[in-house]
């Protein structure tokens, strides 16, 4: 049985020696290392070495009872949570590991929130129990209260003690035949058990372990209970099927597209479907089993196993091969932008295309090269992935590189309905597009669908407007950024049969587009943090009213003795700076955590306008103009008067 199981945590937890425990144990690796000696299996490129924290998501191999297991070790920073949620995607089986001492931490509770929104089946390991200020009950009063109440404690080894009667209990009140067969006196153990995983599985129990990784303490009887609780049925017959949850390029330059096949087999030198339309094919080159940041090389994989190919360059992460669901899309986008500063002696195309290759490894930087401004901008997650950014760039293509303050990265949308027209027919070129812009529901991003008649334009163009909307970002007319939360619909469009080429219906999608947010009522987003603020009381006045002075909005106070849990939402832009401040606030005894909670209306949206300064028809990229042609000759009509001109509408 082929099981992957992936580690969380937040920074400090334990999680990376519990995965040298568990590789040790398992006879997987022969030394245990540990992180302050900068020995560990699994952080084990010399950044992570130098700053003792897990940045790029690992794979460890292990087997126990015939069973294989691939560990994914994910890094435990917010700033490097996009390569974390990446991981999340082929997961079987998720281990959230806690302090016993720090408790529930900040980072702790988007992770319990990603578990909980991706439905993966989660193990809560307490670790440093032997630790002084460890509390095990405190902290299971607290998982409880801010995770759930379906949580069941497992202190020995139930392959062979069994269950006591308050676990049987427990798992039967989550179970309606279960639980008739409980007060009947019918049940069995062994049907308890299986009632149990299946609660697991389908995310209805969620079992708690402690112990302490550093002293092996609990690790042995936790890896028995995980191996007896778990279970996968991949299939080996079906048609192969897979997705792709990592790319990354090893030191000879190949790119490696991490898979996990989740039906069927894989051989090398079997071709992949790229598109189904265009019947493009991709041959696998090499098949390599990793562990840690070594491999081996195989013939063939079957469904379950977690490995890396050479050969797919069509495939990104979050990708998906065969018939296994649509591509996966992600929660932890970064919020904050910043500029690539770097030699003016060096070749900045060069510069953008090691910036290029960074974002085909992780998607979520968003490279892009601004014309106008003659630089490059990234969106990261803070500082720190900067730090580290600049690290890698160094250490990879020799070359130094600083990066400007970060900036919010804003967004913006409209409110009303409009129609955009787009006409492109420079001499022996044609094509036209209407669209329909219309307001699209918050934080789902650009939705496109076709109510254009075949017989009006063939299902191919059709299709090629659909691309064009698609291949990038397209910028705002308030700020320049990208816009969002819109639903655009294809009215109609013409070509013509000889003069219609490449790139002309692009040219005539970008223009209706633009045409259409002229007209429409557009308004910048900014991303938003929803909060979890806990303090004494007598500090509990401070906090609400420096909220109110930045901008955020704050539920009910809730009392709990002493201390007082306030939940609330406010602008990242006024939040971001606030946790040094909160600290002095409470005197170190407070407890405030951020999860991002999408993106809403601005709250300075014209402070931003004159700030950015952004001039929509200076942008030599985009432009609502259309082009025509009249006696041979074209002419350049503005976007306000280009509807008039518009050919389907005559």
């Amino acid at each position: 049985m082929n099981k992957t199981i992936g580690l969380l945590a937040h920074v400090d937890a334990g999680k990376t020696t519990f995965a040298e425990q568990v590789l040790f144990t398992t006879n997987s690796i022969r030394n245990k290392g540990r992180v302050d000696y900068k020995n560990s299996f699994l952080d084990n490129h010399s950044i992570e070495k130098e700053r003792g924290i897990t940045i790029f998501s690992e794979q460890a191999n292990f087997k126990y009872n015939g069973s294989k297991y691939y560990l994914l070790d994910t890094p435990g920073h917010i700033d490097f949570s996009p390569e974390m949620e990446r991981a999340l995607k082929v997961m079987d089986y998720a281990i959230l590991i806690i302090s016993a001492v720090e408790g529930i931490q900040a980072y702790t509770e988007t992770l319990w929130h990603l578990l909980r929104m991706h439905n993966i089946p989660t193990f809560i390991f307490i670790n440093k129990i032997d630790r002084v200020g460890s509390d095990l009950e405190k902290l299971m009063i607290e998982i409880r209260k801010q995770f759930t109440v379906d949580i069941m404690y497992v202190g020995e080894l139930l392959r062979t003690k069994g269950l006591n009667e308050y676990q049987i209990e427990f798992i039967a009140d989550r179970d309606e035949n279960l639980l008739e067969a409980y007060f009947n006196g019918t049940y069995t153990v062994e049907g308890c058990v299986d009632s149990l995983r299946c609660s697991i599985n389908q995310n209805k129990l969620f079992p708690i372990f402690s112990g302490s990784a550093l002293q092996d303490i609990g690790i042995n009887e936790f890896l028995d209970n995980l191996d007896y609780l778990t279970y996968t049925d991949y299939s080996e017959i079906n048609e192969f099927s897979g997705r792709v949850y990592k790319v990354k390029y090893d030191e000879r330059g190949n790119r490696i597209s991490y898979i996990k096949a989740t039906a069927g087999i894989l051989n090398v030198k079997d071709q992949i479907k790229v598109s189904e339309e265009d019947e493009i094919v991709e041959k696998i080159n090499q098949i390599r089993i990793y562990n840690g940041n070594k491999y081996i090389t195989t013939d063939k994989v079957v469904a379950g196993e977690i490995f890396g190919v050479t050969g797919l360059t069509r495939f990104n992460a979050g990708d998906v091969i065969g018939e296994v669901g649509e591509k996966s899309t992600y929660d932890m986008v970064p919020t904050l932008k910043s500029k690539v500063i770097f030699d003016r002696m060096l070749n900045e195309k060069e510069v953008l295309s090691y910036f290029k290759i960074l974002e085909d490894e992780d998607p979520s930087l968003s490279v892009v090269w601004d014309d106008i401004l003659k630089e490059i901008q990234i969106h990261v997650m803070g500082t720190i992935q900067l730090e580290v950014l600049k690290k890698v760039v160094e250490e990879r293509f020799k070359i130094s590189i600083e990066f400007g303050p970060c900036e919010i990265l804003y967004k913006e949308t409209i409110q009303e309905v409009a129609i955009g027209y787009g006409h492109f027919e420079p001499l022996k070129h044609y094509a036209e597009v209407h669209i329909k812009l219309e307001p699209g529901e918050r934080n789902q991003g650009v939705k496109f669908e076709s109510l254009c008649h075949a017989d009006d334009l063939t299902v191919g163009h059709q299709n090629l407007i659909k691309t064009h909307i698609f291949e990038k970002d397209h910028k705002g007319i308030l700020v320049g950024a990208p816009i969002t939360d819109i639903k655009i619909s294809l009215l109609t469009g013409r070509a013509h049969n000889k003069h219609t080429s490449g790139g002309d219906f692009r040219e005539a999608t970008l223009r209706a587009l633009r045409q259409g947010l002229e007209k429409a009522e557009s308004r910048i987003l900014e991303p938003y943090y929803r909060f979890r603020i806990e303090v004494q009381i007598e500090q509990m006045g401070r906090v609400i009213s420096d909220m109110e002075k930045l901008s955020s909005q704050c539920e009910p106070p809730i009392l709990e003795g002493e201390k007082v849990i306030i939940f609330g939402r406010g602008p990242v832009s006024k939040l971001m700076n606030y946790g040094m401040e909160f600290i002095n606030i409470s005197s170190g005894r407070g407890r405030i955590s951020f999860i991002f909670d999408g993106y809403d209306l601005c709250h300075n949206e014209e402070e931003v306008i004159a700030k950015i300064a952004y001039d929509k028809k200076a942008d030599i990229e985009y432009t609502s103009s259309s082009v025509f042609c009249s006696k041979g000759q074209s002419f350049i009509v503005d976007g306000s008067k280009a509807e008039s001109y518009m050919h389907c509408l005559h």
